[in-house]
């Protein structure tokens, strides 16, 4: 069953938002030194862009 449009739009919002700030939060991480917080923040990123593409498609996550 598909999630209500407001809903995935919504989510859609918070992911993007997340997608940002990790990818800032990853940066500062990174050049000072912090290399694995960098790179799980960049995990975190990915992982928000994924979300965003997959309520683009179809409004599901798969899994």
């Amino acid at each position: 069953m598909a999630e209500p449009k407001d809903e995935t739009s919504g989510q859609s919002a918070v992911a993007s938002y997340v997608a940002s700030l990790s990818s800032d939060l990853a940066g500062m991480a990174r050049r000072t030194g912090l290399d694995t917080l960098g790179y799980l923040l960049e995990m975190v990123r990915l992982e928000a862009e994924s979300q965003i593409r997959q309520s683009g498609t179809n409004g599901r996550r798969s899994g």
